[in-house]
């Protein structure tokens, strides 16, 4: 998942990255409020999780937080990590928005419980291994599986990951950064057709048209959208 981690302490964002790229997550990191605002107005749905820092060298961490929740449609999970320990401030941070909070220091596995926990009450298909059901598909995680109807789907590893994450993510405009990033792990090379040929793929494959209630539409410019649609 793509998680934004805001603090102004350059040693602190280390360790959080350190800790969500050990789970596979991706970390971008901010130092300011005004920057972290900035991302999201260029693109509301760049990330899956954000974790906030209080104290900021310009606005502070319940200002960001209490903006994100006017401005951003999606039920964002957040979560604050500050040197506050007062029951008033735990109120304060939980009030202003956020979903969960933790005192510094922050031990790393303590951390990752966290982010997964508010990952798996946010995306409710995140994680585990049990099948994911939408509509006709079936995804089968143990297996790295997709049936349609009852009849399996042969995909490629990575034809499979951006299928799922398309259908985890129905409704959001995805950019091409974001998907290369969550999918390949990379920044994409913008004149590559890398990520074009799988998506075209992807729509063939699971045969993505009205009639089997999902579209994948292209956003000039930007990236794609999946969608839900009734069934002709």
């Amino acid at each position: 998942m793509r998680i934004a981690a805001l603090d102004d302490d350059p040693l602190q964002l280390e360790f959080i990255g350190q800790a969500l790229q050990a789970q596979d997550h991706s970390c971008h990191a901010f130092t300011t409020g005004t920057a972290l605002m900035d991302a999201l107005r260029r693109e509301p749905a760049a990330f899956d999780l954000l974790i906030v820092d209080w104290e900021l060298p310009d606005i502070s961490g319940p200002e960001v937080v209490r903006w994100a929740r006017q401005q951003l449609g999606a039920p964002l999970p957040i979560l604050f990590i500050t040197h506050r320990q007062e029951e008033r401030d735990i109120v304060q941070g939980l009030e202003c928005g956020a979903d969960e909070f933790m005192a510094k220091p922050v031990g790393r596995n303590e951390l990752n419980a966290r982010v997964s926990s508010l990952l798996r009450r946010a995306y409710p298909h995140y994680g585990g291994d049990k099948a994911l059901e939408f509509g006709p598909y079936r995804f089968l995680p143990d297996t790295r599986g997709l049936e349609i109807n009852g009849l399996p789907v042969e995909l490629r590893h990575r034809e499979y990951e951006l299928a799922l994450y398309l259908f985890q993510n129905q409704g959001r405009l995805l950019t091409r950064e974001h998907l290369c990033e969550t999918i390949w792990g990379q920044v994409p090379d913008m004149n590559s057709r890398t990520l074009d040929t799988h998506i075209s793929r992807v729509r063939s494959q699971l045969d993505l048209r009205p009639a089997n209630g999902y579209l994948i539409t292209s956003v000039y410019g930007m990236g794609y959208r999946f969608e839900s649609v009734d069934a002709a």
